[in-house]
């Protein structure tokens, strides 16, 4: 069993953020496994399939950015997932655009996101797919930049990080590492 964990929050405001590439992410494997987010549960919406007699759930927490790990607890709870299993697609500012990054496990960093998944989880043996969005000097507060409106010149740059982090989950679906 695995669990697939986009990070972002829910409200349309915050659609095409930087802090929401999580989502997009997860919207995109959605599309890829060809699964619907269709079941409220665990404070997130759900989608799940069966691949190959294994169970992927895919969860878009519903308890914003901060508290993430709250519905990514229950769904380990509920479904019995060890934190081993469960795969989490951030944005990261300490990696440029463009670049996209798989963690087997580390620290949450400077990521609210995945220190909420830490502290509520115990764990820091998640697997991670950071998505990079560097930093904007124009921005002299971090929340502002991470909650902005990603600007149309980037949109291909991160609709390439997308097809990049599709890659890597894919890998951890068949279970190979790169």
């Amino acid at each position: 069993m695995k669990l697939f964990v986009g990070l972002g929050n829910p409200e349309k405001k915050y659609d095409y953020t930087y802090h929401n590439l999580g989502f997009m992410a997860i919207d995109e494997l959605a599309k890829i496994l060809n699964i619907n987010f269709n079941k409220r549960m665990c404070d997130g919406i759900v989608a799940e399939t069966k691949l190959e007699d294994e169970k992927i759930f895919l969860l878009k927490p519903l308890t914003y950015m901060n508290l993430s790990g709250i519905a990514v607890r229950q769904m380990m709870k509920k479904f019995k997932i060890v934190s081993t299993d469960v795969v989490v697609f951030v944005d990261d500012i300490d990696l440029p655009l463009g670049k996209v990054r798989y963690r087997e496990n580390g620290s949450a960093g400077t990521h609210n996101g995945l220190k909420s998944i830490v502290s509520e989880t115990g764990s820091t043996d998640f697997k991670r797919i950071k998505i990079g969005i560097g930093r904007d000097e124009r921005f002299e507060d971090l929340a502002d930049f991470v909650l902005s409106k990603i600007p149309s010149d980037r949109l291909d740059v991160i609709e390439e990080e997308i097809d990049m982090a599709m890659q890597l989950a894919q890998n951890v679906i068949k279970n190979k590492k790169d």
